[in-house]
């Protein structure tokens, strides 16, 4: 197969570039090909010289405006662009923003989604790999049509590399989209302390072994004492003891630190799908038994709401 033409769809945000769009753009460029990185509203010098640095070429910036929900107008005006300059592969972070235009695009350019990947390769197709089950089977895809590819990719599926290259900016005109977009009334950011989850290079999460939401406030201890983030299993998310942002699992986010402290959590499927790829894994639970003990490295069976009480001590003292 020829050398392939990548787009990488990056959603613009306060520091420049999001971490996802980074890995799109690496893995791009790691399979080889003309990789161009397409954004919207008003590109920062740090979006264009992030690209420049991770690898792409060129930084494709749409005249769409920034108060509309970006679905409907981005993926119009990519939809028009695919016509004059026909791309191979568009790689979209599997966002909110991200598979709002996967989908209008899919039906603009009349083109299937590949969503949920967390691996690709390329020989004669592009060839795609799929956690299903709960992740306990991995399913591979293979596109043979002629035809833009649209790739959905999970969070933390690959890892981003610095490649500096070159890079332009091209400012496009975008026509209007023909469909009325949905427009921005109101934003809210979850107020939060230390790193955003999806960048914490430690990590600790709690479960329903804490038993009760007061019990948390030792995970956030822990969390903020090693300069990390707090998360959650899906069972407390659920019982409402924190907010939807800390779930941790295939319906909530998927973290990659270097350091992740389990506590209180049996280890389900579901769970080890969005954490299992960390370096390092600590499992504090009093089930001996429990099936996240099979993918730690580092066990300690007991009462949760004893450990930690002892090991946020420990921390302090040692960082006294």
């Amino acid at each position: 197969m020829s050398a392939l033409t990548w787009w990488i769809i990056a959603e613009p945000n306060a520091s420049g570039m999001t971490n996802a769009t980074k890995e799109l753009i690496s893995e791009a460029v790691r399979q080889g090909g003309d990789v161009s990185v397409v954004t919207w509203g008003d590109t920062s010098a740090e979006l264009v010289d992030g690209a420049g640095r991770y690898g792409a070429r060129a930084v494709l910036q749409l005249d769409v405006s920034t108060g509309f929900v970006p679905g409907a107008p981005v993926a119009a005006a990519v939809a028009a662009l695919c016509a004059a300059r026909s791309p191979d592969v568009i790689l979209l972070p599997s966002s909110y923003d991200g598979r709002d235009i996967a989908g209008h695009l899919s039906a603009r350019l009349d083109r299937p989604v590949l969503t949920n990947v967390t691996a690709l390769s390329v020989d004669d197709d592009v060839v795609t790999q799929h956690q299903i089950f709960g992740g306990t089977k991995i399913a591979s895809a293979r596109i043979t049509s002629d035809g833009v590819a649209l790739i959905v990719v999970r969070p933390k599926s690959f890892t981003a590399v610095e490649e500096p290259r070159d890079v332009t900016l091209e400012r496009i005109d975008a026509a209007p989209s023909p469909v009325t977009p949905v427009v921005i009334t109101e934003s809210h950011l979850d107020e939060r302390t230390g790193p955003a989850l999806g960048d914490a290079d430690v990590v600790v999460a709690g479960g329903r072994g804490l038993g009760g939401v007061e019990a948390f406030a030792n995970v956030a201890t822990l969390a903020t004492l090693l300069g990390g983030a707090p998360a959650a299993s899906r069972a407390i998310v659920d019982a409402g003891w924190v907010p939807y942002a800390y779930q941790v699992g295939q319906t909530g986010q998927t973290v990659k630190p270097t350091l992740y402290v389990a506590c209180g959590i049996s280890g389900a499927t579901q769970h080890l799908v969005g954490m299992k790829g960390a370096q390092y894994i600590v499992a504090i639970n009093k089930d001996a038994a429990a099936p996240i003990f099979s993918v730690a490295d580092f066990g300690i069976v007991g009462d949760v709401n004893t450990v930690l009480p002892a090991l946020n001590a420990l921390v302090r003292s040692r960082t006294a």
